[in-house]
């Protein structure tokens, strides 16, 4: 039997995914990018927090070279990797990526997929695909400057330069660092936060989040004409009335 590119788990109001090659270093292939839209099919029915990590002390070296190698122009127009990418961005609810050791080319664009990100202090993340004769495809070049800015992104991906976790933090890439043993409880401490809120407002945050600037606040003002006819709002918003006149 084939072994499954990934380790897939369902906790109650999450699912934690792993990516296990490790003896590729967790490279991407197109059995990870299958696995992976099976993933996006099953939380886009049951929306659940997504927790990304991978194995063996690696979160994605990049994508596999040896099948990137073979692909030609009409690959390059599937958008294999893009297109998975696209849709783990767009699941319903939050993604957080938990990142250790390596997180380069396809690995960091993954990464930039996800809603929030942490790390280890052996992370290296960073983009150095024109290294190889080819661009980062599959989401670097437009979500990149929206993490990083516009200078920033560009010089990580004219120069191929690799950050190290100290400098990824300072330029906002990930959002804190954490001791490798504790990373996977730092990252199910966030999902318990997001897990405390109401899941209908925290979803439709993260669509105006994805919103254009321009076209964001008619879309917040329909999102909270929906929102305040809920009952969930009138129970929360009660309850909080409640705890403070006691």
């Amino acid at each position: 039997m084939t072994r499954s590119p990934l380790r897939v788990e369902h906790i109650g109001d999450r699912s934690v995914v792993t990516l296990d090659r490790p003896e590729v270093r967790n490279a991407i292939d197109q059995a990870t990018v299958d696995a992976l839209h099976a993933v996006c099919a099953e939380l886009e029915r049951e929306p659940r927090v997504l927790l990304l990590a991978g194995s063996g002390g690696v979160f994605a070296s990049g994508a596999d070279i040896a099948e990137l190698r073979d692909r030609r122009a009409a690959d390059a127009r599937r958008a294999i990797n893009q297109a998975v990418f696209t849709r783990i961005r767009a699941l319903p609810m939050p993604v957080i990526a938990a990142l250790h050791g390596y997180a380069l080319g396809g690995g960091a664009e993954l990464a930039y997929a996800a809603d929030l990100r942490i790390a280890t202090p052996a992370l290296k993340i960073g983009n150095p695909e024109t290294g190889l004769g080819i661009i980062a495809a599959a989401g670097a070049t437009w979500r990149l400057p929206a993490i990083v800015g516009e200078a920033r992104a560009a010089e990580l991906l004219l120069t191929g330069r690799i950050l190290d976790a100290d400098e990824a933090l300072s330029w906002g890439l990930v959002s804190s660092l954490h001791p490798a043993d504790d990373l996977l409880a730092a990252a199910h401490a966030l999902a318990d936060r997001i897990a405390r809120n109401d899941p209908l407002a925290t979803r439709r945050t993260k669509q105006v989040l994805q919103t254009e600037p321009l076209d964001q606040p008619a879309l917040v003002n329909e999102l909270q004409a929906e929102l305040f006819e809920s009952p969930e709002k009138i129970r929360r918003m009660t309850t909080f009335l409640e705890r403070r006149t006691r």
